[in-house]
């Protein structure tokens, strides 16, 4: 594992679809970290919103993204050594705010791809709570990463293997992350 990605928080960020999920966990084990999926902090009526196609507030998101900053930090603090990769949609600067409220140092790592290529991702998928029908909603209230904060952009388009390899060459040119581009 590279030194300097030593208790190191990373946010893979964006809509639903764009490839979070299977970046993330490829993302950390490439690196030596842990990965925490933001959907499983979700209580249940977030859950049954989205399913039936209800758009979450910011009242509810709330709870949820206040649960995940802790587990993240708990994370960081429990295995001082061992990066974190968390993939959470993390739509606005708001709920990233609260993200870094524990966890100052995180850096996004933003997936963005194509709104139709993302939709195509959504309906082909068969065990997701999310329907396509929320994506738009999604792409509504999206505000991509700040000037000030600690980003670096990845097009998602390309295979998962090409997205990973994208997102560790901008951490290494952050040098935030060292020697990230070897295997």
């Amino acid at each position: 594992m590279p030194q300097n990605t030593k208790g190191q928080a990373l946010i893979v960020m964006g809509v639903s679809g764009v490839g979070k999920t299977t970046v993330a966990r490829a993302l950390a084990d490439r690196i030596g970290g842990r990965y925490i999926e933001a959907d499983e902090f979700h209580p249940m009526e977030n859950v049954a919103a989205m399913a039936a196609g209800t758009p979450l507030t910011d009242a509810m998101r709330q709870p949820w993204l206040e649960r995940l900053a802790i587990a993240m930090r708990q994370a960081r603090t429990s295995q001082p050594d061992t990066p974190v990769v968390v993939a959470c949609s993390a739509l606005k600067y708001s709920y990233r705010d609260i993200l870094r409220a524990k966890n100052p140092e995180a850096i996004i790592v933003y997936l963005k791809a194509d709104p139709d290529m993302i939709r195509a991702r959504i309906e082909a998928r068969t065990d997701h709570f999310m329907p396509p029908s929320l994506l738009d909603s999604q792409l509504a209230i999206l505000e991509p990463p700040a000037p000030d904060e600690a980003c670096v952009p990845v097009d998602a388009s390309l295979s998962p293997e090409g997205t990973v390899a994208m997102a560790c060459e901008g951490l290494a040119r952050r040098g935030n992350a060292g020697t990230l581009t070897s295997s």
